[in-house]
């Protein structure tokens, strides 16, 4: 009966707690090539039609030095707009949805998988 309880108790913790998917590095370097006309990642990623995306995760929106962002993402930052995991999920999805007025005309990654996919693969850069 204990036994049951923790495992029901563990259970509903767990299900309390946001989903964020552990992503796959490797999975999200081959999702990545769809971002690759417009970013670079990398030890020599320069700023391309989009900003270069080294250090993003937990980065303030719209502070990449040397690029010209949008009135918008750089309203964004200044209003907080920080590139947690949750936040690039939802901009992955819907740029125009999280930051209305971006200059980023991606449509988006609709599947979750891939989006956490990304971001793992982000975060080692």
């Amino acid at each position: 009966m204990i036994k049951r309880t923790l495992i029901l108790t563990s259970l509903a913790t767990a299900l309390a707690l946001p989903a964020f998917a552990e992503g796959d590095p490797e999975a999200g370097e081959k999702v990545f090539k769809k971002c690759k006309a417009c970013h670079a990642v990398g030890e020599d990623a320069k700023n391309k039609v989009g900003p270069a995306l080294n250090g993003i995760v937990g980065a303030t929106a719209g502070q990449v030095e040397g690029f010209k962002y949008s009135d918008a993402m750089i309203e964004a930052g200044a209003g907080g707009l920080i590139w947690d995991e949750e936040t690039l999920s939802a901009y992955l999805a819907k740029p125009k949805d999280v930051v209305p007025g971006t200059k980023m005309s991606f449509a988006g990654l609709k599947k979750e998988e891939d989006q956490a996919d990304v971001i793992a693969y982000l975060k080692g850069f």
